[in-house]
C-alpha cells in the first residue's frame, strides 16, 4: 500500500487528489496539508511513501518544503506539481531534491503512474527533460554543491571507478540504460548494475539527481 500526503492550498484540489487516490486499491490518503509548513511536519509524524507537492503557497512554499523534507533524511519521496513542463518551477524542484514533477493537467492515470513510479524509487521525468532544465536554468541560477577544477577529485565522485564515471556523465547526457548499452557495447543488465552502484556511491536519490549532480560537478556542462 502507497501512502501518500496531499499538498496543496486549494481545497478542492485536495478534495479531487483524494477522490482520485481513495479509488486506488493500492494507495491511501496519509493526509492533506494546505502550505509548506503543515507538509513538513505531516511529513514527519506519517512518513508517506509519497508527498505530491504543490509549489505555489502562501508561507512556506513548495520549493522549501520539498528542501526541508529531503535534507531531513526521511525515506518520502516527493513528486512535483508544476503548471509548465519547462520552467523555473520545476527546475528549482528538482534542485531541492524531488524525484520529479508532473504537470498539473495531467491525466489521471499519468499522476497514479507517477505516484507509483516514485514510490518505487523511479524517477518521474526523462533524464533528457532534466538535462533541458539544466540547459535552460543553470547559467544563471545558484549553483549548489562543492565544485572543483577537476571532477575527478570531488568528494562525491572519489568512489567511482572510471567505467562509473563514465556512466554518470552520459546519464547526465540525458542517455537512457538501452542507448548507454548499445553504444558502450555493454548489457543493459550490466548498465542498470553500474546505475545503482553510482547512486549508491554518490548518494543520489535517484537518477534525476544524479543528473543534477553531474552538472554541480562540472562532469557535463550547459549545451
Amino acid at each position: 500500500m502507497t501512502t501518500v500526503l496531499i499538498v496543496d492550498d486549494q481545497p478542492m484540489q485536495r478534495f479531487g487528489f483524494r477522490m482520485l487516490l481513495e479509488s486506488q486499491e493500492d494507495m491511501t490518503v496519509a493526509g492533506e496539508a494546505g502550505n509548506g509548513s503543515e507538509a513538513v511536519r505531516m511529513t514527519a509524524e506519517h512518513h508517506p511513501d509519497v508527498v505530491l507537492m504543490d509549489i505555489r503557497m502562501p508561507g512556506l512554499d513548495g520549493i522549501e518544503a520539498t528542501r526541508r523534507i529531503v535534507a531531513s533524511g526521511d525515506r518520502t519521496r516527493v513528486l512535483i506539481l508544476t503548471t509548465f513542463d519547462l520552467d523555473e518551477y520545476a527546475y528549482d524542484g528538482l534542485r531541492a531534491g524531488a524525484s520529479g514533477f508532473l504537470i498539473k493537467d495531467a491525466l489521471p492515470e499519468e499522476l497514479l503512474s507517477g505516484i507509483r513510479a516514485v514510490a518505487s524509487g523511479d524517477a518521474v521525468v526523462a533524464p533528457s527533460l532534466t538535462r533541458r532544465l539544466l540547459d535552460a536554468y543553470a547559467g544563471h541560477l545558484p549553483e549548489s554543491g562543492t565544485v572543483t577544477a577537476d571532477p575527478a577529485h570531488h568528494p562525491r565522485l572519489a568512489a567511482l571507478t572510471d567505467r562509473e564515471r563514465e556512466i554518470l556523465t552520459v546519464i547526465g547526457q540525458g542517455w537512457t540504460n538501452a542507448e548507454i548499452a548499445s553504444r558502450l557495447h555493454l548489457a543493459e543488465s550490466t548498465v542498470k548494475t553500474h546505475v545503482g552502484r553510482i547512486l549508491a556511491k554518490t548518494g543520489a536519490r535517484d537518477r534525476v539527481q544524479a543528473v543534477i549532480l553531474a552538472y554541480d560537478t562540472k562532469l557535463v556542462r550547459p549545451s
